[in-house]
């Protein structure tokens, strides 16, 4: 009997260490100079097959060899961080209002819809118990969250996870600094830039200027020589490049639609790997994985 004990623990050290390796792997793999794979990362987890921003969702990222998933913020009446996208509850619930609204105990009485609006027996996840889940396993990007940059990062102090986690925004280097310059250095930052907008050139200047970043999320409705010279312009700094391929609007036409549903990968994913991105954000993951391995570009 104790023989069995010893074994089972030690099975449960070493995957306990093989499970904290794999995050580390990501995060290395994100950071290190010359490394040609792409990283797969799922737009609000994989809502084709379980709720938008539910636990089961990461759960299915996290068993397919996804990188990272993404999500979103809001706060609870009582102060706690949950996973939601909308402004109400009402599209991805089946109650109705605002989240702020209500306490984390009267949410918990709801339920999760699924893609084709049917309740579901799962319940909204704060962020504390998503960052438990993904701790040691996969990367996580916080989208719609910098309204809550502070809570957010107290909680990834808390859980240890402060190291596998981006936060981002649209905005410029100056505001993001005057906000949270105390903890801008301590985790990963990402600011996402509108290529097509005016000004889109100051911003990226001024993050060059005074913080380095890791990567930045370009987004650009077109494909033109002037969307062209600055992302080249992002690469020659050294940074790493996050592209969406949601919608075409994002990506200048070269979405996942175009990869799946028109069966054009290479003009879409293809092409977006040829722009230099080391993060494709995708509503495909495990098609998109399956693409960069035959390409030779994901393990």
């Amino acid at each position: 009997m104790k023989r069995f004990l010893l074994v089972t623990l030690l099975l449960s050290v070493v995957w306990s260490l093989s499970a904290q390796d794999k995050a580390l792997a990501i995060r290395n793999n994100l950071l290190q100079e010359g490394n040609n794979s792409v990283l797969v990362v799922s737009h609000r987890a994989d809502w084709r097959n379980a709720p938008e921003n539910s636990l089961q969702a990461i759960r299915n990222c996290i068993e397919m060899g996804v990188d990272m998933v993404e999500i979103d913020l809001k706060k609870t009446k009582d102060g706690h961080l949950i996973l939601m996208h909308d402004k109400t509850i009402d599209r991805t619930t089946t109650g109705k209002g605002k989240p702020e609204d209500y306490t984390l105990e009267e949410l918990r009485k709801f339920r999760l819809k699924n893609g084709t609006n049917h309740r579901t027996a799962h319940t909204i996840p704060t962020f504390e118990e998503v960052m438990q889940l993904c701790k040691g396993k996969i990367m996580v990007n916080v989208d719609k969250g910098y309204d809550y940059f502070n809570e957010a990062y107290a909680i990834l102090e808390k859980n240890g996870t402060t190291r596998q986690c981006i936060m981002k925004a649209s905005l410029p280097y100056e505001r993001v600094k005057a906000e949270h310059g105390d903890i801008l250095q301590k985790m990963i930052f990402m600011p996402v830039v509108a290529l097509d907008k005016e000004g889109a050139e100051d911003i990226i200047d001024g993050y060059m200027a005074h913080m380095k970043p890791m990567a930045y999320e370009l987004v650009f409705s077109k494909d033109t020589p002037e969307i062209q010279r600055l992302i080249k312009k992002v690469r020659a700094s050294g940074a790493k490049i996050f592209i969406n391929s949601l919608w075409p609007e994002l990506c200048g036409g070269h979405d996942d639609d175009r990869a799946v549903e028109q069966q054009q990968p290479d003009e879409s994913w293809g092409w977006i790997i040829g722009q230099g991105a080391k993060l494709i954000q995708t509503d495909r993951p495990a098609l998109l994985i399956e693409y960069l391995k035959e390409k030779g570009f994901h393990n």
